[in-house]
């Protein structure tokens, strides 16, 4: 099983309840995220597409968080997400201070299929589940009344949604309109008082990061730019326990780097000696 950080936190989650949505096995950054808060003292409800459930592992992950309930749900379908946000709310017996929001596939990527050459129905798909499924989650939990004043939304992006790595194709479009959905409706919950924020995570070996073709590259070199290396899950996920805690309650509409340092970097002294060596290989 994942581990956490540390056995046992300060409690910055005590009484607060909430949906996770996306974690799909061990090594993915929702099942670190869901530790680390069950660890901080929350509780929450547990949500993953139907598709998922023959994997057989959502299970382990609701026995070791105290019993968390699980409420399969396909995230592109309105249905669905009202239904989640209804039974999180009944179950906690009120709205929920905070929503995680960990759900991305790039089905051309999977396929792969370069960006010159998608196919369009596949793209359309992509961005609904991995960005347009967030506005519909917070449309959601909005009509149903389910998420408390002062709460806390929290969405997993990576800096593809900025810059270009040719590899991550679709994904990078699909990230960069997830960041823009924080912003516009961070706009608008902030009358509410309920703050919403993408946290851009260095890359990780999850599940869904070995899906990309040549990601052990992108890993090496992000790790060799990064001042403090790359970001593991279990800090991504205590970074996520911070935004979610009262701690960060002013904090809101931002695309936070937690990636090392790497998204202020040009190049490092590592990797210059690197290239001085293949060049020196080469002959050049």
């Amino acid at each position: 099983m994942a581990p956490t950080s540390s056995a046992e936190g300060p409690g910055l989650l005590r009484g607060k309840t909430g949906v996770v949505f996306g974690a799909l096995d061990d090594s993915s950054l929702a099942w670190y995220i869901a530790e680390a808060i069950y660890r901080e003292g929350g509780r929450f409800v547990l949500s993953n597409a139907p598709v998922t459930k023959r994997f057989g592992q959502l299970e382990g992950l609701a026995e070791k968080t105290g019993g968390s309930p699980i409420i399969y749900a396909d995230a592109t379908n309105n249905d669905d997400l009202t239904q989640v946000f209804e039974e999180a709310k009944t179950h906690f017996g009120g709205p929920v201070n905070f929503v995680v929001h960990s759900i991305g596939m790039g089905i051309n990527v999977r396929k792969n299929k370069p960006y010159e050459g998608l196919n369009y129905d596949w793209y359309l798909k992509t961005l609904d589940i991995s960005a347009v499924s967030l506005h519909r989650a917070v449309h959601a939990a909005m009509e149903a009344e389910a998420i408390a004043d002062g709460g806390s939304i929290v969405a997993l992006s990576y800096i593809g949604a900025q810059r270009i790595f040719s590899e991550y194709s679709e994904m990078g479009d699909a990230k960069a309109l997830l960041e823009s959905i924080v912003r516009s409706f961070g706009y608008r919950l902030g009358r509410k008082g309920i703050r919403i924020n993408a946290v851009s995570q260095s890359p990780t070996r999850t599940t869904a990061g070995g899906g990309i073709k040549g990601f052990d590259a992108l890993f090496d070199f992000a790790e060799q730019i990064s001042p403090l290396g790359n970001a593991d899950a279990a800090s991504c996920a205590d970074y996520v326990v911070t935004l979610l805690s009262d701690l960060t309650r002013m904090v809101t509409m931002q695309t936070l780097f937690h990636d090392g340092g790497f998204s202020s970097m040009g190049i490092s002294d590592k990797t210059v000696e690197m290239l001085a060596e293949v060049m020196a290989n080469n002959g050049t």
